[in-house]
């Protein structure tokens, strides 16, 4: 999917990227009942936390009030930016197209349904000062025991296939500093299940910490393990064949003068 084909593209933060801090990355979709709470809470820890941040929220083409919602919140909180694809297209295209924008010298991306816990968010930002990309983990899960059977499958193959040993991929909140970004794949649908195994193929240091898990309370769920196992599988062997195929670039020191 071409993401400058769906969004009103913002200008390539590049130029601006660094004057600020930090940049929370979340993608929504359909989730009016859940994004303001989400949103103040964030606010909450991130004061105090770092001298500057922003709050990107990237509206996945959404039905219901949550734009509604996000415009009473943007003159609320300043550090509030959305932007609106304009159809549905996907957690990756969403994260692609935040990437794109963001300010910060970090990005944090987490869920937008108030399950991941941004209590979290100072742990992993601290954890970058030792690796590249620090993933959370959710070291007890709430959810129904079908998703937890399932996403433990999940990360069991994709993990023999890929050679890896990412406890959770499935789990949204991350950390890593922006330039590690630039150049992700996002525009290819379901590549932010494998946000790990493309950076680890740039030469990225992966850590992971555990982080606290809430049940959904508001909102429902927009997927089902088994609706994306067939998508996921053929990903699986497409990012295998991307390890396989991978040569580093590296440029030696010109031994030349000018």
């Amino acid at each position: 999917m071409d993401i400058a084909g769906t969004i009103p593209l913002l200008p390539p933060a590049a130029d601006g990227r660094g004057k600020i801090d930090l940049s929370i990355l979340l993608p929504a979709f359909n989730e009016e009942p859940c994004i303001e709470s989400v949103v103040r809470e964030m606010v909450c820890v991130l004061h105090g936390m770092v001298k500057s941040f922003e709050i990107l929220v990237v509206d996945d083409g959404s039905t219901d009030g949550t734009p509604a919602r996000l415009k009473a919140l943007c003159s609320e909180h300043p550090e509030l930016r959305v932007m609106r694809l304009a159809a549905n297209s996907g957690q990756s295209a969403a994260l692609g197209a935040a990437f794109r924008a963001a300010r910060g010298d970090i990005f944090v991306t987490l869920d937008a349904d108030g399950q991941n816990d941004p209590s979290g968010i100072p742990a992993l930002v601290a954890k970058l000062d030792s690796c590249d990309l620090c993933c959370g983990y959710r070291a007890t899960r709430r959810d129904s025991w079908s998703k937890r059977f399932g996403s433990r499958l999940a990360n069991a193959v994709r993990n023999r296939i890929l050679r890896e040993s990412i406890r959770d991929t499935g789990c949204t909140l991350k950390a890593f500093r922006a330039e590690w970004a630039r150049d992700l794949p996002m525009q290819f649908r379901g590549m932010h299940r494998f946000i790990p195994a493309l950076l680890a193929m740039a030469g990225a240091r992966i850590e992971e910490i555990p982080v606290h898990h809430r049940p959904r309370t508001a909102g429902a769920s927009k997927y089902t393990n088994w609706g994306r196992l067939k998508e996921t599988l053929w990903d699986l062997w497409a990012v295998r064949w991307m390890q396989k195929r991978h040569r580093p670039i590296r440029v030696e020191k010109p031994q030349w003068k000018r």
